[in-house]
């Protein structure tokens, strides 16, 4: 079976939606989402969207905030245009109808409450409550609906991107085979632009803020069609999950501590400032070591956020979907601390694009977490991540040329050849763990050349047989997230074994330091190593 459309745009977040919403002024729009349409990353965000609105404060220093974050690695350009688009982009989202918090300060001239987090050096976080992913994925899918141009296809899953040589030119991308969940069946969807919009790449690793559908896939489909790939040795871990047996993947907000909330071990003791002037209030990079070192050096299997600078009625206030969250496990919040742990968070690396999107392969493009733009270089400086999703969303949709004279290409069906179903799913699971629990020791917080290569020859063999069990057996969503994440782990070790210093989220006890000559990225492609650019 064969679909056309003009957008093809594969996930379901903050980039994704403002993009179709863009595009569909223009043309007909297919979303295509491997779970439900609101089961994205950005639903998760609780933090906010960071932008200038506050007269006291500015774009200079919205910009140099990113760039200290980034650790000189961002890039100066888009960093200026990221920021200097927030307040129109912001002002897309409140006409979208998204509901911000507003200001409860009678003296305020703002119309928003703005809060703060760590590595700004303003209030300039916008959100709704707690739940501010929640808030913005609601209003963009409920406008969505409602446009006679847009589709979404659920429960589909793509495969692999469809790169096509068109009368000797350059190979175009020209959609994507994507997997039918429900039925097994996969379908060929041609489009006049495909756009990733997958997100992130946060369950490689064993301990994760992301939801489940973060497998990498968009990386790892660009990769294996030849696109070139930035920076994955940067992934970012968020210093404050919430540490139950239980509590899968909940993410305690950096907000709490830009609220006040103080870091300490079992017997009471701060200790941020051990490690940073700012304290609590550190990049997130810096906070994720100093737990991991902390951790490892009292044997603890946590750290506390104390919250007590803070009145009980203020924390049910302002965070009340962390503090049910918390309550549900037995932890209250107003008058006792909450037990954390680092765990992988977001991918500052991924398809490498310019300033519209633009991919590598012509026809194709990537928004969101999927994408390196260079907005985050070495590390994310904190809920700029919504803040790129709306701006790029916005510019993909207007750079983007229809050629609709064009006459479809002729592109086979999906061939199963003598593939058969599976009776050894055994083998997904089991390489799924492994791979998890190896990048979670090896290619973490901390790394060496020793653990990096160790890694790399491993997850070789692990390549291997699931390539092997890929060309065997029938396609399933399990079968495809497996094979994205053993590909997006290679990437992320290669890069790191290129990268020979410590910078931003990258940190390495072979070169402790950062290295004024490496102030590149890092890029890779198919069929070419890993090297400094």
């Amino acid at each position: 079976m064969t679909l056309t459309t003009d957008f093809l745009v594969l996930g379901s977040g903050i980039a994704g939606l403002t993009f179709a919403l863009k595009a569909a002024e223009r043309g007909d729009v297919l979303i295509v989402t491997k779970r439900g349409r609101s089961d994205a990353a950005t639903t998760w965000a609780q933090g906010g969207i960071s932008a200038v609105l506050d007269p006291e404060d500015s774009f200079d220093a919205h910009a140099e905030d990113t760039m200290v974050a980034g650790a000189d690695l961002s890039h100066k350009i888009v960093v200026d245009m990221v920021v200097r688009e927030g307040p129109a982009r912001i002002q897309d989202l409140v006409d979208f109808g998204v509901r911000f918090s507003k200001s409860k300060d009678s003296e305020s001239t703002l119309p928003f409450d703005l809060t703060r987090e760590g590595g700004h050096s303003a209030r300039r976080i916008l959100h709704a409550g707690d739940i501010t992913g929640r808030e913005v994925e609601r209003a963009l899918i409920e406008t969505a609906e409602r446009h006679p141009r847009i589709t979404f296809l659920e429960q589909h899953m793509a495969v692999d991107l469809l790169v096509l040589s068109r009368f000797g030119g350059p190979d175009v991308c020209g959609g994507a085979y994507v997997l039918d969940r429900k039925a097994g069946k996969v379908l060929t969807v041609l489009a006049r632009a495909t756009v990733v919009a997958t997100g992130g790449s946060g369950k490689v690793y064993l301990y994760t803020s992301n939801p489940d559908v973060a497998t990498g896939d968009g990386v790892a489909m660009a990769y294996r069609a030849g696109a070139e790939i930035s920076n994955m040795e940067f992934t970012q871990f968020h210093p404050t999950a919430l540490y139950h047996p239980q509590a899968k993947n909940f993410l305690i907000s950096e907000a709490l501590r830009g609220e006040g909330g103080v870091l300490r071990l079992a017997d009471g003791t701060a200790f941020m400032l051990n490690h940073h002037p700012q304290a609590d209030l550190a990049p997130r990079d810096v906070v994720a070591r100093a737990i991991d070192y902390e951790m490892k050096r009292t044997g603890e299997d946590c750290v506390w956020l104390d919250m007590s600078a803070r009145t009980p009625d203020y924390l049910r206030g302002r965070f009340p979907n962390i503090y049910a969250e918390c309550l549900r496990w037995g932890i209250d919040m107003t008058s006792a601390s909450i037990p954390v742990v680092p765990a992988a968070h977001y991918q500052c690396g991924g398809i490498t694009t310019d300033l519209d999107g633009r991919s590598s392969i012509p026809g194709l493009w990537a928004i969101g977490e999927v994408a390196c733009t260079g907005l985050h270089g070495a590390n994310r400086l904190a809920s700029n991540s919504l803040l790129e999703g709306l701006v790029y969303g916005h510019r993909a949709a207007h750079a983007i040329t229809l050629n609709r004279e064009e006459p479809w290409p002729e592109v086979p069906d999906w061939q199963t050849n003598d593939a058969i179903p599976s009776n050894e799913a055994v083998v997904v699971s089991q390489n799924w763990d492994e791979i998890r629990r190896l990048m979670w020791n090896y290619v973490g917080i901390v790394r060496s050349n020793k653990r990096l290569e160790r890694a790399r020859r491993r997850l070789a063999l692990l390549d291997e047989e699931v390539r092997d069990y890929y060309w065997q057996y029938f396609v399933t969503s399990d079968l495809l997230e497996l094979r994205n994440i053993v590909t997006v782990a290679r990437l992320m070790v290669d890069c790191a074994l290129a990268r020979k210093e410590s910078r931003g989220i990258h940190f390495t006890l072979d070169y402790p330091e950062s290295d004024p000559g490496s102030v590149r990225d890092t890029v890779i492609k198919r069929g070419v190593d890993a090297r400094l650019r």
